[in-house]
């Protein structure tokens, strides 16, 4: 059979949706925990929103899909969103600019064409965005946050790792570069190419000596950072940059939170100010964030400084373990022998009876044999009916469907 389902695209199996949706809830039930409330935004955006954000490198662009609205070639062109952030950041100038913070979380999916049809082109994330707050403790929070749903998936040790998009672009203003230059690099580190940064060279050997350490930095401490600032040459607002970097890493280390300082970790910092971080399970990412103060006055709104991040559903679902052993305590099996009328009608009673009181009850007209250890059977005799304790093969008749719920542990 030829197969139907577009390059790109996957289906969720029921085990899959169900991971998801774990994924989803553990999420939520964070997220609100911490006070953040949950938006939704439409799948269609207009392609500017992610231009004017400079979302979108030379590279990335042919990535998009996108198209002209239905009103020709004089509408708007749309896009299938790239991205979760910079709709949210729409959202809250267009509906909450007047609150002084928001704090707001999303499920939602994503769309990049990748041409070889091999990886995922729709993919889905679970974000949290912190709208208002300047301080470090913003990106502490998130981090946290982060932290926590991972951990409470149980899908392994997470792996910190920290960088920092202001103080790398200070350091490449120092670099004195003709603009089309700046800009070509900027394209190129965006895309993931961090050798070419090592390549650019200038006369002050203070910036090529701490371009050189930052790049080599691979899981330092705080107090490595430190030692940078003493470098003389650099200018006033790279030593800014690296003290807002410090504050943070020392915040951490005074949390107990572990991170490794890795200045290459993040691809694609383009609406990034300041603290990058990337989180990984087993070396494979799954999720990243980091701190966007211009990004909405880019989009049109006021000074407003953010910080966010963004969970990948996609492999984290491939990380979630299938159940050792499938939870057959809380399900029931009602069995219907014959489809005359009463039998129906008594069976779906019963089940809907075990249903009010938190049990999975399946109707079963097959003669089935299902992994469940409980079998209500209904006969014509409709003053009794039997069920069964299939783990331990016995057999009870019962005329109260009371009586029944009790026997399983539940409660009317």
């Amino acid at each position: 059979m030829t197969e139907q389902k577009c390059k790109g695209a996957r289906d969720l199996l029921p085990q899959d949706t169900e991971r998801f949706r774990f994924i989803e809830d553990t999420f939520r039930r964070s997220c609100l925990s911490w006070s953040y409330q949950e938006v939704k935004t439409p799948t269609l955006e207009y392609l500017h929103l992610f231009t004017a954000a400079g979302t979108l490198t030379p590279s990335m662009l042919s990535k998009v899909y996108s198209f002209l609205d239905w009103d020709g070639w004089s509408g708007e062109r749309v896009a299938l969103r790239p991205d979760g952030t910079i709709p949210v950041a729409r959202l809250f100038i267009e509906n909450l600019a007047q609150q002084e913070i928001a704090r707001l979380f999303y499920v939602t999916n994503v769309f990049i064409f990748e041409e070889t049809g091999k990886k995922n082109r729709e993919k889905w994330q679970c974000g949290a965005e912190f709208l208002g707050n300047f301080k470090p403790t913003a990106d502490i929070e998130l981090i946290l946050l982060a932290i926590e749903v991972i951990r409470s998936l149980r899908i392994g040790n997470v792996e910190l790792k920290l960088s920092h998009a202001g103080l790398l672009k200070a350091l490449i203003q120092e670099l004195n570069l003709a603009p089309e230059e700046k800009h070509a690099l900027l394209d190129q580190i965006q895309d993931g190419n961090w050798q070419t940064l090592t390549q650019t060279k200038t006369s002050n050997a203070d910036i090529n000596k701490m371009l050189s350490l930052l790049l080599d930095l691979k899981g330092k401490s705080s107090g490595f950072l430190e030692n940078l600032k003493a470098l003389p040459q650099i200018s006033a607002e790279s030593k800014s940059q690296l003290e807002k970097f410090m504050e943070i890493t020392s915040l951490l280390d005074m949390l107990g939170c572990r991170y490794q300082i890795d200045i290459t970790s993040t691809k694609g910092f383009e609406y990034y100010t300041g603290l990058c971080f990337q989180l990984s399970v087993n070396q494979e990412r799954v999720g990243s964030g980091g701190r966007y103060d211009n990004l909405i006055p880019l989009i049109g709104g006021s000074n407003t400084p953010a910080c966010g991040f963004a969970l990948y559903l996609d492999p984290l679902i491939d990380m979630i373990p299938p159940k050792a052993q499938e939870n057959t305590e809380k399900k029931v099996l009602i069995r219907i022998k014959s489809i005359t009328p009463n039998v129906v009608k008594t069976g779906f009673q019963i089940a809907q009876s075990f249903r009010e009181v938190g049990y999975i009850a399946e109707l079963d007209f097959n003669n089935r044999k299902p992994n469940y250890r409980w079998v209500i059977t209904v006969e014509d005799k409709l003053s009794t009916f039997t069920i069964t304790d299939q783990t331990k093969n016995l057999n009870k008749e019962l005329s109260s469907i009371s009586d029944a719920i009790k026997m399983l542990g539940g409660s009317v």
